[in-house]
């Protein structure tokens, strides 16, 4: 979808279709009055409540009123949400180009927002639809412009960018795992302009003593690979910072296998990685003043003669023995290795992001991704991030007391605790060996990274994490 921003009025845009926002106990802005839509509003009919929706034909264009509720309400994310209603309705009137009219007086992040809602709300994946056009509520506007009064271009470029990026990683999720492999997601990271990446191969991995990853690598045909991503422009300055993202293209438990109901959904246990190679590509299109190391650990998880089997001991890159207890509690064996080598390559601030525990799933649905770290600054900054892109986190305690649960009995570390105890913060307290006294923070996306739920991001990959991960490199650079 093209997508700009303009000082024109609404009317005189070209656009064949307009949305217009309506507030509680407001009227239609002055620059969009027009008698029938003041009727509209008059009559009742245009509803300020938040997502209610109208629409009419007035001088020779539809017009599409929607309720923004009360005008102090408005933020970020109820802006993503109306845009992706919007969309909904400006698709069933055959819009080909949508102009919004920024409402007067609000923050530059609104006009963001409403590119990104519209935007993530436009995505469908059809790359296996054998007809064009067959999949329910494809197609739609190709132009959308943005109003406003004064210049908010540089607003609009963000939005456009984040969203872009994150309907990128959808694709990657989205796709079937048999097509989606670790060598093709190593091959689009070779895509990104303006990054420099490094692939290592098995025999690398097993020679640099990563011994935690190339177990759980070792029952695939498919050559696992380490992605290092480097973003280092020009007059960047600060802390290197660290992405980490699990990859796993398709996780079938190993020998502690999945239920079959549900397993085909394991092709989105790489969604993690698709978010740090996505986020990093986006940073670099937009040209952040920012220091940045990506690394990814792409592999698949399967069963066969060569598999790691329950009970098998291996020794990280870190030198820490791990006690493979269930070859299900994979992605923490991949993490650790990719976190002491994102250690070793100089990196100063750490995030991982990862589809990790079903835990996190139980405990928060698809409303937040679980944090947990060892620096509260440095969560503090992940959770403003997600603020701003409405990818809500929950910080969770990390007390050394969780590290009980994880003491191997003939290793140094077990890989899941005792009875499930503590799912997701066991996890994160054994990646925090890893990570050791580096700020480090942990997003578990297990509930957030598919079916979603939300207006613009409701079935299948979610790309949830892209936008923040934008976000937190921002906010890195001191930007307001």
């Amino acid at each position: 979808m093209e997508v700009r921003a303009t000082t024109d009025a609404p009317r005189d845009t070209g656009a064949d279709t307009i949305v217009v926002g309506v507030f509680e106990g407001k009227g239609i802005p002055h620059d969009v009055e027009d008698g029938a839509l003041g009727a509209l509003v008059d009559s009742g009919e245009a509803r300020p409540g938040f997502r209610k929706l109208t629409h009419t034909h007035a001088a020779g264009r539809r017009w599409i009123l929607i309720g923004l509720g009360a005008r102090d309400d408005l933020d970020a994310e109820r802006a993503r949400v109306a845009a992706a209603v919007a969309l909904g309705r400006a698709r069933e009137l055959g819009a080909r180009t949508l102009c919004w009219e920024l409402p007067h007086k609000v923050p530059d992040a609104v006009a963001g927002a409403l590119v990104e809602g519209t935007l993530l709300a436009a995505y469908h994946y059809l790359d296996f639809k054998s007809e064009p056009g067959d999949e329910r509520g494809a197609g739609g506007p190709g132009v959308l412009i943005v109003s406003a009064h004064h210049d908010v271009a540089a607003a609009v470029e963000a939005g456009h960018a984040g969203a872009a990026a994150a309907n990128r990683a959808r694709d990657l999720g989205n796709a079937p795992a048999n097509v989606l492999t670790p060598e093709t997601l190593a091959a689009r990271a070779r895509e990104l302009d303006g990054v420099a990446v490094e692939v290592m191969g098995r025999a690398e991995i097993e020679a640099a003593g990563m011994g935690a990853f190339a177990a759980i690598a070792q029952g695939s045909d498919h050559e696992p690979q380490l992605i290092t991503l480097r973003h280092d422009p020009a007059g960047a300055s600060g802390p290197l910072l660290g992405l980490v993202g699990k990859a796993v293209t398709f996780d079938s438990g190993g020998y502690s296998i999945k239920p079959a109901a549900r397993m085909h959904e394991m092709k989105f246990d790489m969604c993690g990685g698709a978010a740090v190679l996505e986020a990093i590509g986006a940073v670099a299109q937009l040209g952040l003043p920012v220091r940045l190391l990506g690394v990814i650990g792409a592999t698949e998880n399967m069963v066969s003669a060569r598999a790691a089997r329950p009970g098998d001991i291996v020794r990280s890159k870190a030198g820490i023995t791990i006690e493979l207890n269930n070859t299900d509690a994979e992605g923490r064996l991949v993490l650790a290795d990719c976190l002491t080598h994102a250690r070793d390559e100089g990196a100063e601030r750490l995030l991982d992001i990862a589809t990790l525990t079903g835990g996190i799933v139980t405990t928060f649905g698809s409303v937040h991704a679980g944090l947990m770290g060892n620096d509260d600054e440095w969560c503090a900054a992940v959770v403003a991030a997600g603020e701003a892109t409405g990818e809500r986190v929950w910080r969770l305690p990390l007390d050394p007391l969780y590290d009980e649960l994880i003491k191997g009995r003939y290793g140094d570390v077990q890989n899941v605790s005792e009875g499930r105890k503590a799912q997701s913060i066991s996890a994160a307290a054994l990646l925090h060996r890893f990570a050791g006294d580096v700020p480090w923070a942990h997003l578990d996306i297990a509930g957030v990274a598919d079916d979603l739920g939300r207006p613009y991001a409701e079935k299948g990959a979610s790309g949830w994490g892209v936008r923040l991960l934008i976000e937190l490199v921002r906010l890195s650079t001191g930007a307001p």
